[in-house]
Protein backbone atom coordinates (compact mmCIF):
# COMPACT_ATOMS: atom_id res chain seq x y z
CA UNK A 1 0.00 0.00 0.00
CA UNK A 2 1.23 3.91 -0.86
CA UNK A 3 1.45 5.89 1.94
CA UNK A 4 0.63 9.54 1.71
CA UNK A 5 3.38 9.86 4.48
CA UNK A 6 5.84 8.96 2.22
CA UNK A 7 4.48 10.52 -0.85
CA UNK A 8 4.55 13.83 1.08
CA UNK A 9 8.40 13.37 2.06
CA UNK A 10 9.63 13.01 -1.19
CA UNK A 11 7.57 15.40 -2.79
CA UNK A 12 7.24 19.22 -1.54
CA UNK A 13 4.37 20.08 -3.99
CA UNK A 14 2.44 17.10 -2.76
CA UNK A 15 2.96 17.87 1.01
CA UNK A 16 1.89 21.39 -0.10
CA UNK A 17 -1.21 20.48 -1.39
CA UNK A 18 -2.39 17.95 1.14
CA UNK A 19 -1.65 21.61 4.17
CA UNK A 20 -3.55 23.02 1.90
CA UNK A 21 -6.61 20.86 1.41
CA UNK A 22 -6.78 19.57 4.91
CA UNK A 23 -7.69 23.04 6.18
CA UNK A 24 -11.39 23.67 5.25
CA UNK A 25 -12.03 26.44 2.84
CA UNK A 26 -15.90 26.86 1.76
CA UNK A 27 -16.62 29.81 -0.08
CA UNK A 28 -16.85 33.15 2.41
CA UNK A 29 -14.79 31.17 5.15
CA UNK A 30 -11.30 30.90 3.64
CA UNK A 31 -10.26 32.66 6.37
CA UNK A 32 -7.92 29.86 8.12
CA UNK A 33 -6.47 28.94 4.89
CA UNK A 34 -5.58 32.66 3.88
CA UNK A 35 -4.00 32.90 7.37
CA UNK A 36 -1.79 29.54 6.90
CA UNK A 37 -0.55 31.09 3.32
CA UNK A 38 0.38 34.07 4.88
CA UNK A 39 2.03 31.96 6.83
CA UNK A 40 4.13 30.25 4.95
CA UNK A 41 4.67 32.89 2.63
CA UNK A 42 6.42 35.06 5.81
CA UNK A 43 8.38 31.74 6.69
CA UNK A 44 9.94 31.72 3.29
CA UNK A 45 9.93 35.57 3.12
CA UNK A 46 7.93 36.14 0.61
CA UNK A 47 6.24 39.19 0.27
CA UNK A 48 2.38 38.30 0.84
CA UNK A 49 -0.52 40.71 1.89
CA UNK A 50 -4.46 40.50 2.07
CA UNK A 51 -5.93 43.07 0.12
CA UNK A 52 -9.58 44.93 1.38
CA UNK A 53 -12.09 41.73 0.54
CA UNK A 54 -8.81 39.41 2.22
CA UNK A 55 -8.03 38.27 -1.15
CA UNK A 56 -4.31 36.64 -1.10
CA UNK A 57 -1.60 39.06 -3.34
CA UNK A 58 2.34 38.09 -3.52
CA UNK A 59 4.53 40.04 -5.24
CA UNK A 60 7.70 38.59 -6.53
CA UNK A 61 9.85 41.80 -7.63
CA UNK A 62 11.75 41.99 -11.12
CA UNK A 63 15.46 41.09 -11.59
CA UNK A 64 15.36 42.39 -14.83
CA UNK A 65 13.07 45.53 -15.84
CA UNK A 66 13.64 44.96 -19.05
CA UNK A 67 11.18 41.95 -19.53
CA UNK A 68 7.72 41.68 -18.59
CA UNK A 69 6.03 40.39 -15.43
CA UNK A 70 3.36 37.67 -15.61
CA UNK A 71 0.70 36.99 -12.98
CA UNK A 72 -1.13 33.70 -11.64
CA UNK A 73 -4.42 33.12 -9.93
CA UNK A 74 -6.29 30.62 -8.30
CA UNK A 75 -8.69 30.46 -5.83
CA UNK A 76 -9.16 29.50 -2.54
CA UNK A 77 -12.28 28.16 -1.49
CA UNK A 78 -13.59 24.68 -2.03
CA UNK A 79 -17.31 23.18 -2.38
CA UNK A 80 -17.93 21.86 0.69
CA UNK A 81 -18.47 22.61 4.47
CA UNK A 82 -15.71 23.54 7.22
CA UNK A 83 -15.46 19.77 9.04
CA UNK A 84 -12.22 18.36 9.21
CA UNK A 85 -10.22 16.92 5.79
CA UNK A 86 -8.13 13.84 6.31
CA UNK A 87 -5.82 12.96 2.88
CA UNK A 88 -5.10 9.80 2.09
CA UNK A 89 -3.49 8.08 -1.35
CA UNK A 90 -4.80 5.07 -2.92
CA UNK A 91 -2.82 2.39 -4.65
CA UNK A 92 -3.21 4.40 -8.23
CA UNK A 93 -1.40 7.23 -6.70
CA UNK A 94 -4.30 9.31 -6.57
CA UNK A 95 -5.01 11.49 -3.47
CA UNK A 96 -8.29 11.30 -1.94
CA UNK A 97 -10.28 12.55 1.28
CA UNK A 98 -11.97 10.73 3.88
CA UNK A 99 -16.20 11.11 3.01
CA UNK A 100 -15.83 14.36 2.05
CA UNK A 101 -14.59 16.65 -1.24
CA UNK A 102 -11.10 16.62 -1.65
CA UNK A 103 -11.35 20.33 -2.74
CA UNK A 104 -8.77 19.69 -5.61
CA UNK A 105 -10.38 22.54 -7.25
CA UNK A 106 -8.88 24.63 -6.52
CA UNK A 107 -6.40 23.72 -3.89
CA UNK A 108 -4.08 22.23 -6.91
CA UNK A 109 -3.70 25.17 -8.29
CA UNK A 110 -3.27 27.41 -5.34
CA UNK A 111 -0.15 24.64 -4.50
CA UNK A 112 1.45 24.70 -7.84
CA UNK A 113 1.31 28.70 -7.68
CA UNK A 114 3.00 28.66 -3.67
CA UNK A 115 5.15 26.50 -4.57
CA UNK A 116 6.71 28.34 -7.60
CA UNK A 117 6.89 31.92 -5.66
CA UNK A 118 8.63 30.18 -3.29
CA UNK A 119 11.28 28.78 -5.73
CA UNK A 120 11.47 31.75 -7.54
CA UNK A 121 11.98 33.88 -4.31
CA UNK A 122 15.77 31.75 -3.83
CA UNK A 123 16.70 31.45 -6.92
CA UNK A 124 18.90 33.65 -9.24
CA UNK A 125 17.02 34.14 -12.02
CA UNK A 126 16.61 36.84 -13.78
CA UNK A 127 12.83 37.58 -15.02
CA UNK A 128 10.12 40.69 -14.89
CA UNK A 129 8.76 39.34 -11.87
CA UNK A 130 5.55 37.29 -10.35
CA UNK A 131 2.38 38.45 -9.34
CA UNK A 132 0.22 36.23 -7.24
CA UNK A 133 -3.52 36.43 -6.45
CA UNK A 134 -5.40 33.80 -4.62
CA UNK A 135 -9.22 34.90 -4.46
CA UNK A 136 -12.40 33.92 -2.11
CA UNK A 137 -15.84 32.91 -3.31
CA UNK A 138 -15.17 31.74 -6.35
CA UNK A 139 -17.24 28.81 -6.51
CA UNK A 140 -20.14 30.63 -5.08
CA UNK A 141 -20.19 33.84 -7.01
CA UNK A 142 -16.84 35.43 -7.87
CA UNK A 143 -17.13 38.20 -5.21
CA UNK A 144 -13.65 37.62 -4.26
CA UNK A 145 -12.43 38.39 -8.44
CA UNK A 146 -14.76 41.16 -8.62
CA UNK A 147 -14.06 43.10 -5.27
CA UNK A 148 -10.32 42.81 -6.17
CA UNK A 149 -8.52 45.88 -7.12
CA UNK A 150 -7.08 44.73 -11.09
CA UNK A 151 -5.72 48.38 -11.22
CA UNK A 152 -3.06 46.88 -8.68
CA UNK A 153 -1.26 44.25 -11.09
CA UNK A 154 0.96 45.46 -13.55
CA UNK A 155 1.24 41.98 -15.83
CA UNK A 156 -0.66 41.81 -19.59
CA UNK A 157 -0.96 37.99 -18.94
CA UNK A 158 -2.79 36.20 -16.41
CA UNK A 159 -2.75 32.25 -15.78
CA UNK A 160 -5.65 31.32 -14.41
CA UNK A 161 -4.55 28.09 -12.75
CA UNK A 162 -8.21 26.42 -12.33
CA UNK A 163 -8.67 23.80 -15.16
CA UNK A 164 -9.19 20.23 -14.32
CA UNK A 165 -7.16 18.26 -16.53
CA UNK A 166 -3.00 18.25 -16.96
CA UNK A 167 -2.80 19.98 -20.27
CA UNK A 168 -5.53 22.24 -21.26
CA UNK A 169 -4.83 26.05 -22.01
CA UNK A 170 -8.36 27.36 -22.25
CA UNK A 171 -8.71 30.23 -24.79
CA UNK A 172 -12.08 31.70 -24.43
CA UNK A 173 -15.11 30.35 -22.35
CA UNK A 174 -18.92 31.21 -22.32
CA UNK A 175 -21.01 34.02 -20.86
CA UNK A 176 -24.17 33.72 -18.61
CA UNK A 177 -26.59 36.07 -19.16
CA UNK A 178 -30.15 35.54 -18.09
CA UNK A 179 -33.28 35.70 -19.59
CA UNK A 180 -36.56 36.43 -18.57
CA UNK A 181 -40.01 36.57 -20.53
CA UNK A 182 -43.24 37.13 -18.98
CA UNK A 183 -46.98 37.60 -20.98
CA UNK A 184 -49.86 38.88 -19.41
CA UNK A 185 -53.05 38.36 -20.98
CA UNK A 186 -54.84 41.33 -20.53
CA UNK A 187 -58.60 39.43 -19.47
CA UNK A 188 -58.75 36.15 -17.80
CA UNK A 189 -61.85 34.67 -16.71
CA UNK A 190 -64.11 30.97 -16.13
CA UNK A 191 -63.12 28.42 -18.31
CA UNK A 192 -66.86 27.87 -18.80
CA UNK A 193 -68.46 30.49 -19.22
CA UNK A 194 -65.79 32.99 -20.92
CA UNK A 195 -64.25 30.29 -23.01
CA UNK A 196 -66.14 31.79 -26.05
CA UNK A 197 -65.08 35.01 -25.82
CA UNK A 198 -62.28 35.82 -28.21
CA UNK A 199 -60.89 38.88 -26.54
CA UNK A 200 -59.75 36.56 -23.80
CA UNK A 201 -56.73 34.28 -24.05
CA UNK A 202 -54.84 32.42 -21.67
CA UNK A 203 -51.44 33.76 -20.77
CA UNK A 204 -50.54 29.60 -20.57
CA UNK A 205 -51.24 28.81 -24.19
CA UNK A 206 -49.75 32.27 -25.38
CA UNK A 207 -46.38 31.54 -23.60
CA UNK A 208 -45.96 28.02 -24.80
CA UNK A 209 -46.67 29.44 -28.15
CA UNK A 210 -43.97 31.90 -28.24
CA UNK A 211 -41.47 29.89 -26.69
CA UNK A 212 -41.98 27.17 -29.66
CA UNK A 213 -40.70 29.88 -31.81
CA UNK A 214 -37.78 30.71 -29.48
CA UNK A 215 -34.18 29.19 -29.89
CA UNK A 216 -33.40 26.18 -28.01
CA UNK A 217 -29.84 24.29 -27.71
CA UNK A 218 -26.75 25.59 -29.59
CA UNK A 219 -27.20 28.92 -31.52
CA UNK A 220 -23.64 28.47 -33.17
CA UNK A 221 -20.71 26.98 -33.11
CA UNK A 222 -17.62 26.59 -34.41
CA UNK A 223 -15.19 23.95 -35.73
CA UNK A 224 -17.30 21.69 -33.52
CA UNK A 225 -17.17 23.63 -30.62
CA UNK A 226 -20.24 25.54 -29.33
CA UNK A 227 -19.89 28.90 -29.19
CA UNK A 228 -23.22 30.13 -28.29
CA UNK A 229 -26.40 28.59 -26.54
CA UNK A 230 -29.65 28.90 -24.89
CA UNK A 231 -31.08 27.20 -22.78
CA UNK A 232 -35.07 26.64 -21.50
CA UNK A 233 -35.10 26.76 -17.98
CA UNK A 234 -38.60 27.09 -16.40
CA UNK A 235 -41.93 27.51 -16.95
CA UNK A 236 -44.34 29.21 -14.40
CA UNK A 237 -48.17 29.51 -15.63
CA UNK A 238 -51.37 28.95 -13.45
CA UNK A 239 -52.14 25.90 -10.72
CA UNK A 240 -51.35 22.24 -12.18
CA UNK A 241 -54.34 21.27 -9.84
CA UNK A 242 -56.90 24.68 -11.02
CA UNK A 243 -58.56 23.83 -14.35
CA UNK A 244 -61.50 26.39 -14.87
CA UNK A 245 -59.62 29.74 -14.71
CA UNK A 246 -58.42 31.13 -17.66
CA UNK A 247 -54.74 32.01 -17.04
CA UNK A 248 -53.65 36.19 -16.91
CA UNK A 249 -49.62 35.66 -16.63
CA UNK A 250 -47.14 33.46 -17.17
CA UNK A 251 -43.26 33.32 -16.93
CA UNK A 252 -39.85 31.52 -18.17
CA UNK A 253 -36.40 31.59 -17.62
CA UNK A 254 -33.22 31.10 -20.20
CA UNK A 255 -30.20 30.83 -20.07
CA UNK A 256 -27.60 32.09 -22.73
CA UNK A 257 -24.07 31.38 -22.78
CA UNK A 258 -21.42 32.43 -25.11
CA UNK A 259 -18.06 33.30 -25.77
CA UNK A 260 -18.46 35.86 -28.60
CA UNK A 261 -20.05 38.91 -27.56
CA UNK A 262 -21.00 39.52 -31.21
CA UNK A 263 -22.94 35.71 -31.51
CA UNK A 264 -24.31 36.82 -27.59
CA UNK A 265 -26.06 39.85 -29.20
CA UNK A 266 -27.73 38.06 -32.15
CA UNK A 267 -29.28 35.59 -30.48
CA UNK A 268 -30.50 38.40 -27.95
CA UNK A 269 -31.51 40.37 -30.87
CA UNK A 270 -33.64 37.40 -32.36
CA UNK A 271 -35.83 36.97 -28.93
CA UNK A 272 -36.71 40.22 -28.63
CA UNK A 273 -37.76 40.00 -32.24
CA UNK A 274 -40.07 37.53 -31.72
CA UNK A 275 -41.31 38.77 -28.61
CA UNK A 276 -42.11 41.97 -30.72
CA UNK A 277 -43.57 39.92 -33.38
CA UNK A 278 -45.63 38.02 -30.48
CA UNK A 279 -47.30 41.61 -29.32
CA UNK A 280 -47.93 42.00 -32.91
CA UNK A 281 -50.06 39.13 -33.65
CA UNK A 282 -51.95 39.22 -30.09
CA UNK A 283 -51.91 43.72 -30.00
CA UNK A 284 -55.29 44.08 -27.38
CA UNK A 285 -55.02 40.79 -25.98
CA UNK A 286 -52.09 40.04 -24.71
CA UNK A 287 -48.29 41.59 -24.22
CA UNK A 288 -45.06 39.87 -23.75
CA UNK A 289 -42.13 41.41 -22.36
CA UNK A 290 -38.35 40.48 -22.44
CA UNK A 291 -35.55 41.30 -19.80
CA UNK A 292 -31.66 40.22 -20.13
CA UNK A 293 -29.56 40.36 -17.18
CA UNK A 294 -25.64 39.80 -17.63
CA UNK A 295 -24.31 37.86 -15.00
CA UNK A 296 -20.92 37.20 -15.98
CA UNK A 297 -19.91 38.65 -19.36
CA UNK A 298 -17.71 36.49 -22.66
CA UNK A 299 -14.14 35.40 -22.36
CA UNK A 300 -13.57 35.96 -25.65
CA UNK A 301 -10.83 34.67 -27.25
CA UNK A 302 -7.62 37.08 -27.53
CA UNK A 303 -5.88 37.75 -31.34
CA UNK A 304 -2.94 37.36 -29.13
CA UNK A 305 -1.11 33.59 -29.65
CA UNK A 306 1.68 34.26 -27.21
CA UNK A 307 0.61 32.27 -24.56
CA UNK A 308 -0.65 29.44 -26.17
CA UNK A 309 1.86 28.75 -28.53
CA UNK A 310 4.63 29.17 -25.27
CA UNK A 311 2.22 26.93 -23.61
CA UNK A 312 1.95 24.02 -26.24
CA UNK A 313 5.88 24.60 -27.14
CA UNK A 314 6.84 24.06 -22.81
CA UNK A 315 4.29 21.07 -22.53
CA UNK A 316 5.99 18.99 -25.25
CA UNK A 317 9.05 19.34 -23.97
CA UNK A 318 8.34 17.89 -20.34
CA UNK A 319 6.29 15.11 -22.12
CA UNK A 320 2.68 16.63 -21.81
CA UNK A 321 -0.17 16.53 -24.46
CA UNK A 322 -1.60 20.17 -24.53
CA UNK A 323 -4.91 20.56 -25.82
CA UNK A 324 -5.73 24.46 -26.79
CA UNK A 325 -9.59 24.46 -26.39
CA UNK A 326 -12.52 26.55 -25.38
CA UNK A 327 -15.03 26.02 -22.15
CA UNK A 328 -18.28 26.60 -22.57
CA UNK A 329 -19.17 27.89 -18.79
CA UNK A 330 -17.66 30.21 -16.36
CA UNK A 331 -14.74 31.61 -14.48
CA UNK A 332 -12.60 34.25 -13.17
CA UNK A 333 -10.93 34.59 -16.66
CA UNK A 334 -14.06 36.56 -17.80
CA UNK A 335 -13.36 39.20 -14.99
CA UNK A 336 -10.33 39.94 -16.29
CA UNK A 337 -10.91 39.59 -19.54
CA UNK A 338 -13.32 42.27 -19.18
CA UNK A 339 -10.65 44.34 -17.12
CA UNK A 340 -7.43 46.54 -17.97
CA UNK A 341 -4.53 46.44 -15.53
CA UNK A 342 -2.11 49.30 -13.95
CA UNK A 343 -0.91 50.34 -17.16
CA UNK A 344 -4.54 50.34 -18.76
CA UNK A 345 -3.90 47.34 -21.02
CA UNK A 346 -5.93 44.76 -21.21
CA UNK A 347 -6.01 41.69 -19.35
CA UNK A 348 -5.09 38.63 -21.49
CA UNK A 349 -5.97 35.41 -18.94
CA UNK A 350 -6.21 32.25 -19.82
CA UNK A 351 -7.36 29.10 -17.81
CA UNK A 352 -4.49 26.41 -17.41
CA UNK A 353 -4.31 22.62 -16.55
CA UNK A 354 -1.62 21.98 -14.24
CA UNK A 355 -3.08 19.02 -12.44
CA UNK A 356 -5.97 16.41 -13.42
CA UNK A 357 -8.55 16.38 -10.78
CA UNK A 358 -11.43 14.33 -11.33
CA UNK A 359 -15.29 13.57 -10.06
CA UNK A 360 -15.01 17.58 -8.76
CA UNK A 361 -17.29 18.40 -5.95
CA UNK A 362 -17.99 15.25 -4.97
CA UNK A 363 -17.25 12.62 -2.07
CA UNK A 364 -15.57 10.56 -4.93
CA UNK A 365 -13.20 13.05 -6.11
CA UNK A 366 -9.41 12.43 -6.47
CA UNK A 367 -6.18 14.16 -7.80
CA UNK A 368 -3.35 12.53 -9.76
CA UNK A 369 -0.47 13.49 -7.78
CA UNK A 370 1.74 12.71 -10.63
CA UNK A 371 -0.23 14.46 -12.43
CA UNK A 372 0.32 17.87 -10.49
CA UNK A 373 4.26 17.22 -10.44
CA UNK A 374 4.16 17.63 -14.46
CA UNK A 375 1.65 20.59 -14.01
CA UNK A 376 4.52 21.70 -11.73
CA UNK A 377 7.14 21.45 -14.60
CA UNK A 378 5.04 23.20 -17.26
CA UNK A 379 4.76 26.33 -15.04
CA UNK A 380 8.38 26.67 -14.61
CA UNK A 381 9.32 25.86 -17.58
CA UNK A 382 7.07 28.39 -19.19
CA UNK A 383 7.90 31.13 -17.09
CA UNK A 384 11.35 30.51 -17.85
CA UNK A 385 10.55 30.37 -21.51
CA UNK A 386 8.68 33.70 -21.21
CA UNK A 387 11.62 35.14 -19.62
CA UNK A 388 14.28 34.06 -22.09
Amino acid sequence: MIMIEDIRKEHELVDLFCNLAEVPSPSMHEEKVAEWIKNYCDQNEINCEFDNFKNVIINIPATDNTKEPIMLSAHMDVIGDDTPVKTYVDENGYIHAIERTLGGDDKAGVANALLFAKELAKSEMKHGGLEVMFTRDEENGLSGIRNANLKNFKSKYVLVLDSDTLGQCEVSGASYTLAKIKVHSFKGGHSGIDIGDKTRANAAKLIADLISKLPQGVFYEEDGMVVTSCNLGGISAGNINVTNIINTDAAVSYSIRSSSRKKEEELKLKMAITVDEFNLEHKNIAEATIEFEEHLPPFEKADDEYIPILFETVAKKVGVTPDITSFHAGAETHIYANATNANDVKFVPYLLGLATVCNMHSKNEYLDYKSMLKGHEILKELFKAHNA
